[in-house]
């Protein structure tokens, strides 16, 4: 099996998801940027998609993490689909991993349970007081900038 982070093979995201080579579609083209005459006949620029709807690596997902993660990709979804582009590299495979890179740390973003909930709280006493006496040094500022009617 290759290398995780290889511009090839499959994706290791999490224990629990894998993609499958043939899941990514991959596009390329010229790239903007630093590269001098390269830049005009290299396809450097890699544009990288995968759809999460008809991954096995997702269907294969606990029903809460599928729903989750398909939930947290929705708004970043184009066309039912997850798009990296990745052109930062002179060189099509450095810009390769970089957009599985990417995905991988986008994916395990979204697979990520979500934090605990915070337990409110009351602020301290001196806390209040910091914000009261800074509302206080503030009020006179502004006093101080007022134009008085009494002195014209």
């Amino acid at each position: 099996m290759p290398d995780d982070r290889s511009a090839y093979g499959p994706l290791r995201v999490s224990a629990a998801l894998v993609l499958g080579a043939d899941e990514l579609r991959w596009r390329f083209s010229r790239s903007s940027g630093p590269g001098g005459q390269g830049v005009n006949t290299a396809d450097s620029r890699v544009e990288l998609t995968w759809e999460p709807a008809s991954s096995p690596g997702v269907l294969a997902l606990p029903e809460a993490q599928r729903e989750r993660l398909l939930a947290r990709l929705g708004p970043t979804l184009v066309n039912g689909a997850v798009v990296i582009a990745a052109s930062e590299h002179r060189a099509q495979l450095r810009n390769r991993e970089e957009a599985r890179t990417r995905l991988a740390d986008r994916l395990r973003t979204a697979l990520a349970p979500p934090p605990r909930s915070r337990r409110a709280t009351r602020p301290t006493r001196g806390s209040v007081e910091r914000r009261l006496s800074a509302k206080a040094v503030r009020a006179s500022v502004k006093a101080s900038r007022r134009r008085r009617f009494d002195e014209h």
